[in-house]
C-alpha cells in the first residue's frame, strides 16, 4: 500500500491541475466570450456547452480525481500527524469541497435552471443577467481550489506519507 500512495497522489495532482485549468479557461475565456453575446446567443451557447461537457473524458477527470481525493483523505486520516498528512488532507478537502461540492450546490442547479428557459424569452434574458455573473463567480472558486489542491498534492509528493 505504501508504494501505491505516491502514484495516487501523483494522479490526484494531475487531475486537480487539469480540472483547475479547465475551470480557468471557462472563467477567463469562455464566460467572457459568452458575456459579449446577446442573451439569446449566450443562453443557447451555454445550453449546448452544458450538454457537450457531459462526456466520458470529463467524467473521468472530474470524478476520478474526486475518488482519488477520497482515497488520499482516508490515507491521511489513518496516518494523521505524520509528515505530509496535513497537506495531503488539505488537497483532498480543497478538491472535494471546492470543486465537487461547489459544482453540486451552485453550478449544476444554475445550469439546470438555464436548461429550462427559452433563449429568446424575456425570462431567459432576465435569468442570463444573473446567471453569467453568479456562475462565473462560483467557477472562480472551482478554479482556485483546483489549482490549490494540485499544489497540495505536489507538496505531499515531496514528503513521504
Amino acid at each position: 500500500m505504501d508504494r501505491i500512495i505516491p502514484a495516487v497522489i501523483f494522479l490526484a495532482a494531475i487531475g486537480s491541475g487539469v480540472m483547475g485549468g479547465f475551470f480557468y479557461g471557462f472563467s477567463n475565456v469562455v464566460m467572457a466570450a459568452l458575456g459579449r453575446l446577446t442573451p439569446q446567443g449566450g443562453i443557447a451557447a451555454m445550453q449546448s456547452i452544458n450538454v457537450t461537457v457531459l462526456n466520458p473524458i470529463f467524467f473521468i477527470a472530474f470524478f476520478g480525481t474526486a475518488l482519488l481525493s477520497v482515497v488520499l483523505a482516508v490515507a491521511a486520516l489513518l496516518r494523521f500527524g505524520q509528515p505530509g498528512t496535513y497537506v495531503l488532507l488539505a488537497g483532498s478537502v480543497l478538491y472535494l469541497g471546492g470543486i465537487i461540492l461547489v459544482t453540486i450546490v451552485f453550478n449544476v442547479p444554475m445550469n439546470e435552471a438555464l436548461a429550462g428557459v427559452d433563449p429568446s424569452s424575456p425570462a431567459g434574458a432576465e435569468l442570463w443577467g444573473t446567471y453569467l455573473h453568479r456562475w462565473t463567480t462560483w467557477n472562480h472558486v472551482r478554479t482556485i481550489t483546483g489549482i490549490l489542491a494540485g499544489a497540495c498534492f505536489v507538496l505531499a509528493l515531496k514528503t513521504p506519507v
